[in-house]
């Protein structure tokens, strides 16, 4: 029973992240309008299960990222406003993070699209 109690409230503080995230951080909304979008694409497309997951994986990762960049700024901030080198460096390979998932998003959809669209014709 402990360990019932222990996961609810872990789905409560997950809730409440994402929450706050979604209140806070206009990337994350923008990037959550994104997934709303791609996702029933990725579900809607004449494609295999396998490249379904990789769609889908990659738009996922994207969010997943944004939720760790903006705890790594949230940390940094909470600990000091006072500019830092290396508190620069976190934000800064935080937001590369994000940058790179969003690449691998791109070009996993770019793919995809470009071998739906050249095997109609």
């Amino acid at each position: 029973m402990n360990a019932l109690l222990h996961l609810w409230k872990a789905f409560g503080y997950s809730l409440q992240g994402l929450r706050n995230t979604l209140y806070d951080e206009t990337a994350f909304r923008i990037e959550l309008a994104v997934a709303v979008i791609l996702i029933p694409v990725a579900v809607l497309l004449p494609v295999s299960l396998i490249v379904r997951i990789l769609l889908i994986g990659s738009v996922l990762l994207v969010l997943i990222v944004e939720l760790l960049n903006t705890a790594v700024e949230a940390a940094v901030n909470r600990i000091s406003t006072e500019h830092h080198p290396l508190s620069a460096k976190a934000k800064d390979a935080g937001s590369a993070a994000v940058f790179m998932a969003s690449i691998n998003l791109i070009v996993i959809w770019g793919i995809v699209l470009f071998d739906l669209i050249s095997n109609i014709s």
